[in-house]
């Protein structure tokens, strides 16, 4: 059919025309990619390039634009310039932590505030301490790169940056070298090392897709090219769900035009209704209308849903386990890999051994994990998880997760939150895990205790899992919202 742009997709058009820089606010469904094409289809003679999230966006993305074009991830601008020289290392064979650690001569345990540290978890943390590094705008590694430890205070954690901060040094020289070394070398090592050579990307203008989700280093490439072309940002600020791995929303402190897309083409006015008030809880700056011939419906109770969207892995881990219990066909988003390196640190721990995944390092007993989560305020999201573990063992869990099929032969797909970005599904249902704001000391005129506020953060989750629905939403897990204070409906 031919496209026929609204009249917000018409004014990106005359800003795109002007060659000024350009931040576009688009909301879920609202055609983002549709009108970056109809923008540089309008303007055949300029050239550009097109960043994309992730790979599989890069290649739809480019059988879309036109030839003029170039779509492309970061990390694939950053493999033809430098990385492709350490292509041996990047197939190497895998290594545990623990034995490069050992190469780094982290060979001993350390005792910092009350918790022994083995080698094993020292060896983790350096490498994470790189890995956070690569992801930031800096030139140095830092003290604050290293990462905190459960359990950890700060005068402890400062006395483990001080400890790690010189073999993560280490491990970065070791990288340096593209015919061999003893850690294994990732995607993310070449792009920051692209990055701090400072490249130019060459064109008329450079699209910035999933703007909102930026990591600081590729901020920083991106910025860098202002003075010499064109940038447009596409993105929606609502979205922005990665900061608790350093993604930061490049799009707020943007200079250059704003504007907005806030027609969605996914969904109905319902559901629609149903995102505005997940939008004005997360103070975003656009409020979406949906398409008015689409029936969108809300409530529960009406049938299978073709997707399950969970808050953690612990909610998607338990909601993979009844599905497949009731003999329902189950895939799981991005697939068991978490689910099962948390059943198998549980059962370390339940054998008597140290467990090695980064939630659970300080942890030497089951015992102890369950008493830290039962009495201590900053264990209680290990709560359900140490439930679970309790109700079924970590052998039936990775029976299970054995048991997961292909998302195109499940009849149900579960998936976190996080992982459902970008995706849709006819019908969804929002798993139960997204608690509500725990209580205050304060109570009501009815005596009743105060919440908390909706956190910001929280609100965006809730935002991009309701409106992954085109057909159907049941937000059975999000009803408390009706409830609260601070519900604006």
């Amino acid at each position: 059919m031919p496209f026929s742009p609204t009249d917000e997709q018409t004014a990106a058009l005359e800003a795109f025309r002007s060659g000024g820089h350009l931040a576009i606010q688009a909301g879920a469904g609202t055609g983002k990619t549709s009108t970056l094409v109809f923008l540089t289809e309008q303007m055949p003679l300029r050239r550009g390039r097109y960043l994309a999230f992730n790979r599989a966006i890069a290649l739809d993305a480019a059988a879309r634009f036109p030839s003029a074009v170039q779509c492309k991830t970061a990390h694939s601008l950053a493999y033809a310039a430098l990385g492709h020289r350490f292509r041996g290392r990047l197939n190497a064979p895998r290594r545990p932590g623990w034995r490069i650690g050992q190469d780094l001569g982290l060979n001993t345990p350390a005792y910092i505030g009350r918790a022994g540290l083995m080698p094993a978890t020292l060896s983790n943390a350096t490498l994470r301490t790189v890995t956070r590094f690569c992801q930031s705008a800096d030139m140095q590694l830092a003290h604050h790169h290293v990462p905190r430890l459960r359990g950890l205070d700060d005068e402890d954690h400062a006395e483990l940056a001080d400890l790690i901060l010189p073999y993560a040094a280490k491990a970065w020289t070791d990288l340096q070298d593209p015919y061999g070394g003893a850690v294994r070398f990732e995607h993310d090592h070449y792009l920051k090392m692209w990055a701090l050579t400072e490249p130019v990307l060459h064109g008329d203008f450079l699209l910035l897709d999933e703007a909102q989700d930026t990591n600081p280093v590729l901020e920083q490439i991106v910025l860098a090219q202002q003075d010499r072309t064109q940038i447009v940002m596409v993105g929606d600020s609502a979205q922005a769900i990665y900061g608790w791995r350093g993604a930061r929303d490049v799009m707020a402190r943007f200079t250059g035009q704003h504007l907005t897309l806030t027609r969605s083409f996914r969904f109905g006015p319902t559901l629609a209704t149903e995102a505005n008030r997940w939008l004005t809880l997360s103070n975003a700056p656009i409020r979406l209308t949906g398409t008015s011939d689409i029936p969108t419906t809300i409530g529960s109770g009406a049938g299978r849903p073709d997707a399950v969207l969970c808050r953690t892995n612990i909610g998607a881990m338990t909601e993979v386990l009844a599905l497949i219990a009731a003999g329902i066909a189950t895939a799981l988003v991005g697939g068991g890999d978490s689910l099962r390196a948390l059943a198998w640190a549980a059962r370390d721990l339940i054998q008597g051994r140290r467990a090695h995944h980064p939630e659970l390092v300080l942890f030497t007993t089951w015992t102890a994990l369950r008493d830290y989560a039962e009495h201590d305020p900053a264990g209680s999201d290990l709560q359900p998880f140490a439930n679970l573990v309790d109700e079924h063992g970590p052998e039936a869990i990775l029976q299970t997760v054995d048991r997961l099929v292909p998302e195109d032969a499940a009849e149900v797909t579960v998936s976190t939150a996080h992982k459902a970005k970008g995706r849709e599904w006819a019908r969804v249902r929002i798993a139960p895990d997204f608690t509500p704001p725990a209580d205050t000391d304060e109570v009501d005129a009815q005596g009743h205790p105060v919440p908390q506020p909706v956190d910001e953060a929280e609100a965006r989750l809730a935002y991009v899992a309701v409106t992954r629905a085109r057909h159907h939403l049941d937000p059975i897990g999000l009803a408390w919202i009706n409830q609260h204070p601070d519900n604006p409906a």
